[in-house]
């Protein structure tokens, strides 16, 4: 029988998960199916109940469910323990298991791309789920400074107290970032799916510095210009993340890791960035 997997949330029709399992299953020669499900806010309990009794073996979660997922999960890995959010389930026989990939894949895409974060002033703008994935591995990597950035000041100072125990994480509103200058920006905001740009000051962007987006297609077009008014000497969308992150679920499912150049050079043309 194929084993079954799944990437749930609301929206996820969009969603290039299935194309990338489903080549990395091709590549690796895994007899395996993994397919897009629609589960709306507030409806998670009763679908995770639902794929286990189905027989999925793993699953992929996205919004709007990471941050609830954990509560679900029978035990959780450390780094989805600190991170407070999980985006990966392993089936065990009484329910899930929960982990997080997005640092892993972050940190994998960022050295891809040969960007440096060690010694460098590092801004993330943005406070969800996914930036809770990816504050450890940042910090892991060493960098000079750490600022997390939202429009509001509160959740950027409760994920400085969340990860004091592992690192220094300066809270900011972005209005405050007036003055300050990073090497590294990494846009971490849906504001692109609006179309729209986060409001920060100009000029935070240090002479020489790189930027990088979660987002990828279209909702990539907003930050990608101010980038480039901002003199970024590099600019990179987020689509590398979400293959990196993919082939590191894919190897707790599996236990193997697929490659990925191959598959990140096949989504190119057909996602417009």
């Amino acid at each position: 029988m194929t084993d079954r997997y799944a990437v749930i949330g609301q929206p996820i029709s969009h969603s290039k998960s299935p194309t990338i399992h489903n080549a990395f299953a091709q590549a690796t020669h895994q007899d395996l199916r993994y397919e897009a499900v629609e589960v709306p806010a507030g409806t998670l309990a009763d679908a995770l109940q639902r794929l286990h009794g189905d027989g999925f073996l793993g699953v992929n979660i996205t919004l709007p469910h990471k941050a609830d997922a954990p509560m679900l999960c029978e035990m959780i890995s450390e780094r989805a323990q600190l991170a407070g959010a999980v985006n990966t389930l392993i089936r065990s026989d009484a329910g899930w298991r929960g982990d997080n990939t997005d640092g892993e894949g972050l940190i994998r895409d960022l050295q891809r791309l040969a960007y440096a974060i060690k010694d460098q002033h590092v801004l993330v703008l943005g406070s969800g789920g996914a930036v809770r994935g990816m504050i450890a591995p940042l910090l892991a990597e060493q960098p000079a400074s750490l600022t997390v950035s939202n429009r509001s000041p509160w959740t950027p100072e409760k994920l400085a107290e969340q990860f004091r125990t592992v690192g220094t994480v300066t809270p900011r509103t972005h209005a405050t970032l007036k003055g300050d200058r990073f090497d590294l920006i990494i846009n971490a905001t849906s504001a692109g799916h609006a179309g729209v740009m986060p409001r920060i000051p100009a000029g935070v962007l240090a002479k020489g510095g790189a930027c990088y987006d979660l987002t990828y297609g279209t909702a990539h077009a907003p930050f990608r210009k101010w980038a480039e008014a901002q003199g970024a000497t590099r600019i990179a969308d987020g689509l590398g993340m979400l293959v990196e992150q993919a082939a590191a679920a894919f190897a707790l499912w599996r236990g193997v890791r697929p490659e990925t150049e191959t598959v990140l050079a096949s989504l190119r043309p057909s996602q417009g960035a």
